[in-house]
């Protein structure tokens, strides 16, 4: 008998702060694919065994959907008939969809002119109320707590602590997948809560305390129940412009090409931090020259397509992996944040152009030899 698989909540009830009385909120995300990388890891010269774990594939084409699926049924649990976020595209998509599921309404704040098309489409397509905002994330973000306390509105930024709690979950599928803890895990960063999910999810995975977690409060209930014996180096990278944990302040005025982590004030500072220094880790910049190149590789050597930010953390990953940083033998598992098709304007930025040719035989055929 083949049992359909219903999403995190259910996959992970016994490790998530659900119970009979929560209102499962899902689209069957989480379960998605950890795909071992065989090309780009040989440029480095190195020997690693180097993985990305693709939330691309989540319903909505990110790893928003971990989290919010868990923020939204919460939300429904307190009888919420509205949520609100502000966004750089990809969580306004997954708030609407997610609300759009609960019969709520969905206000995004977004920043004017800063949104690729693929995200705007999705948040209009699944009925959100878009509110364009003439400012950054961080403007927006600071409106939406303040508008919280003004209006009958459930915040879904990663402010909420249930975010996290979702998105700890893929930690737990890269040790099930793995049969272990990775060695190091490098993690794009924006907003900050996705690293500090993954922090939460790999200490409770191998029932460690962790000062990290905003629910148990460093008493982890999974000890007797461990998934992994071990917690990985956890790597966070920033676009060059939007860098505030290597400036080591907030950056007034960010700017990358990497729109989903084109943030200068993230949320979750305090957590980000907690979890580099816990496991050792660093934080580190790449231009976006560097991740660009990057993310044209993992299109065209390994048949990945992520959005710009998601392929820092694999650009990063390598740089290190090539300088011995990254020591030789180590197992990488690299988050792929977003699908590319978020963003296709960029994807084929200066790409060559389509070949037109004749409708005849002759003409493919030629086509063909010349490329081969």
């Amino acid at each position: 008998m083949t049992t359909r698989y219903k999403g995190l909540i259910e996959r992970y009830r016994d490790r998530l702060p659900v119970d009979s009385n929560t209102p499962v909120v899902s689209l069957c995300e989480g379960d998605t694919p950890l795909i071992q990388l065989v090309n780009l890891p040989a440029t480095t010269g190195k020997s690693v065994e180097m993985y990305v774990k693709f939330d691309g594939m989540n319903p909505t084409g990110s790893f928003k959907d971990r989290g919010m699926t868990m923020a939204v049924s919460k939300a429904a649990e307190k009888g919420a008939k509205a949520i609100v976020c502000a966004s750089t595209g990809n969580t306004s998509a997954a708030a609407a969809a997610y609300a759009a599921r609960a019969g709520m309404t969905a206000f995004v704040l977004i920043p004017e002119g800063k949104i690729p098309m693929g995200k705007l489409a999705q948040a209009m397509a699944h009925g959100a109320v878009v509110l364009q905002i003439r400012g950054n994330f961080d403007d927006g973000m600071k409106l939406v707590k303040e508008v919280a306390g003004e209006a009958p509105v459930e915040i879904v930024n990663s402010v909420n602590p249930f975010r996290l709690q979702g998105q700890k979950t893929a930690a737990f599928e890269i040790v099930e997948a793995l049969g272990k803890a990775p060695d190091y895990h490098c993690i794009p960063v924006g907003n900050a809560g996705n690293i500090s999910g993954y922090w939460i999810g790999y200490s409770e995975a191998c029932g460690h305390n962790t000062a990290s977690c905003t629910l148990c409060n460093g008493d982890c209930p999974y000890l007797e129940n461990k998934l992994t014996e071990s917690r990985p180096v956890m790597v966070g990278y920033q676009a060059a412009g939007a860098a505030p944990f290597l400036r080591g302040e907030p950056v007034s005025e960010p700017e990358t090409v990497a729109t989903a982590i084109r943030i200068g004030n993230p949320q979750s500072w305090d957590l980000a931090k907690a979890a580099v220094s816990e496991s050792k880790g660093w934080f580190d910049e790449i231009s976006d020259e560097e991740l660009l190149v990057t993310h044209g590789l993992l299109a065209s050597r390994e048949g990945v397509f992520c959005e710009p930010a998601s392929a820092i953390s694999v650009c990063g990953a390598l740089r290190d992996i090539k300088s011995g940083k990254i020591p030789e033998g180590s197992v990488v598992t690299c988050t792929v944040t977003g699908h590319g098709l978020k963003d296709t304007d960029t994807a084929i930025a200066g790409a060559d152009p389509v070949v037109t040719i004749d409708a005849d035989l002759a003409s493919v055929k030629s086509a063909i030899l010349n490329h081969i």
